[in-house]
């Protein structure tokens, strides 16, 4: 267990958190969610003694352990992965390397024989033996076999590392995890060991995620940091956003009888609880859900961007041609002759481990680069958008929001553009920001923006989920569930994907697979996993 009192923090005048109580106990997974900027990396770090609060104290049972997913990825540049990994658990890594010391000894003492005899014993009782076994599971599961084990770290990419580190924090079962956006850098198989991981670890686990999908699959609370308190929620990410929402249009809703909430309440908890007996968690939930009650069920005061695409007119037939297209990137060919074509109302979700190859697919499409080989043919009716991951050339200017979202719209007045921009969470003074000063996230809802007033009717994404609170992830997963014509992206956002997508198409090592599916059943089916197998495995080079 581990429980905040009283925790209070400022930076300057700004007050990040404020008497802020809460209790975090074993065998409950723990999803910390709220806006960007709101803190919840900082409370890590206060949890995990990174950092210390201005007032309050952490208070965790004597000799629990605290294991958390380190960020900074050259500070064990220096040593072999398998090491990194059992460092983790610096107790147990120090006694064998000191073990190992005394052993290494060429006048090997008495008094070395007693010391190795002690720590013989305590590497015994702390599961010592089984300890690289252990480290080369968890980087096996994550996607590193044992070619990796012996090499260095500063010979790893970077997102390797990444996975090295996250080994790391999971190695022998600590009684407190601490992780902070684990799913970065992860491919979709990565993603679904760690859900199984965290699924059978019963000890307490707390994270922050802006990854519904994994929230929804692995957490038993949520901890809802807003307005500098931290509320604490029963149930995974959907349950706390569709009853904060049912919650919040009820209180709206002057004219409904108390009676009537009431009833719609119950009817809400019942189902969800009745859902939860399903899942993998199933016990344990159910029993947390059961003992709600009504009062438990609070509005939430987070607020949601309005994303809507409206297309000035529908798609024709002929919508997109691609013929033989090559893609080279760091001048190796990653896709050879792919041939594409685009039918209306196709969701086309692109998958696998080539980013940039995917990157330039949609530079390509979008008009900014030019393929090395093959033809783009687009329907005479088609207007496209384009999201580009690299959005740093559109904020480069001096020029307010409201000027910045003129140069891309019809609407003169004034008033209506503040007014558009008030919805997407820029309301009256920051709808005069300068845009070269606007953060991560701001700049994203900018570009949703900019889309939204083209009017397209071909929607092209690449990473758009990057630097988006949860809030703003899931009213852009709504409006693009919403759009009736075709749209091509990549996101890492499991749920995402799998809930716009209607197509998949997967670049991998040793051809391209393209399926008319939604993800959960492309990952499932049987024949995709054999074909998939043999694509990132075998030896040949098809194009299916």
């Amino acid at each position: 267990m581990i429980s905040a009192q009283n925790i209070t923090l400022s930076f300057g005048e700004r007050v990040l958190f404020k008497d802020v109580n809460i209790k975090f106990v074993p065998g409950n997974c723990y999803g910390v969610i709220g806006a960007n900027g709101a803190g919840k990396s900082t409370f890590l770090k206060i949890l995990s003694g990174e950092i210390s609060a201005d007032k309050g104290d952490i208070i965790t049972p004597p000799n629990s352990r605290i294991a958390v997913l380190r960020q900074d990825q050259f500070a064990f540049d220096e040593y072999p992965v398998l090491h990194t990994v059992i460092m983790g658990y610096k107790k147990l890594y120090d006694i064998m390397m000191e073990k190992d010391a005394i052993y290494q000894k060429e006048d090997f003492s008495e008094e070395d024989g007693i010391r190795a005899a002690e720590l013989e014993g305590e590497f015994a009782e702390m599961n010592g033996w089984e300890a690289e076994s252990e480290a080369g599971r968890l980087l096996a599961g994550l996607g590193l076999d044992t070619e990796f084990h012996d090499k260095h770290m500063k010979e790893l990419e970077s997102n390797q590392k990444v996975r090295v580190l996250l080994a790391q924090a999971l190695f022998g079962s600590p009684d407190i995890l601490l992780l902070d956006e684990p799913t970065n850098n992860l491919d979709l198989e990565s993603i679904a060991w760690l859900e199984e991981f965290l699924y059978n670890f019963e000890n307490t686990v707390i994270v922050v995620s802006h990854d519904r999908h994994f929230l929804n699959r692995i957490c038993t609370h949520i901890a809802d940091v807003d307005f500098g308190k931290i509320t604490m929620y029963v149930g995974n990410y959907d349950f706390w956003y569709m009853s904060s929402q049912l919650a919040l249009r009820q209180m709206r809703d002057d004219k409904k009888r108390r009676e009537d909430k009431i009833a719609e309440l119950k009817e809400f908890i019942q189902r969800f609880s009745s859902n939860a007996a399903k899942s993998k968690q199933a016990t344990s939930r159910k029993k947390l859900i059961d003992k709600l009650t009504i009062d438990d069920i609070k509005p939430s005061s987070r607020r949601f961007p309005f994303v809507k695409f409206e297309p000035e007119r529908e798609c024709g037939k002929k919508i997109l041609e691609i013929r033989n297209l090559t893609i080279t990137v760091e001048e190796e060919a990653r896709v050879k002759d792919f041939s594409l074509s685009v039918q209306p109302g196709d969701k086309i979700a692109f998958i696998g481990p080539y980013h940039q190859a995917k990157t330039r697919l949609f530079d390509i499409l979008a008009g900014t680069a030019e393929p090395e080989r093959g033809e783009i043919e687009w329907g005479t009716t088609i207007s496209t958008a384009y999201f580009p991951k690299d959005n740093t050339s559109y904020f480069e200017s001096d020029l307010d929001l409201v000027s910045w979202l003129r140069q891309f719209s019809n609407i003169e007045e004034e008033a209506v553009v503040r007014g558009f921009l008030g919805r997407m969470l820029f309301s009256g003074d920051e709808a005069l920001k300068k845009v070269k000063v606007l953060s991560g996230g701001e700049k994203v809802r900018c570009m949703l923006s900019m889309m939204m007033q083209s009017g397209a009717n071909f929607l092209i994404f690449d990473e758009p989920t990057n630097h988006l609170d949860l809030e703003s992830i899931t009213a852009l997963n709504n409006g693009l569930i919403d759009f009736k014509e075709p749209v091509m992206f990549t996101s890492h956002d499991h749920q995402f994907v799998d809930t716009v997508a209607n197509r998949i198409i997967e670049f991998t090592p040793g051809g391209i697979i393209d399926r008319r599916m939604r993800l959960d059943d492309y990952m499932s089916d049987e024949k995709v996993r054999l074909l998939r197998d043999e694509l990132y495995h075998g030896h040949g080079s098809v194009v299916i």
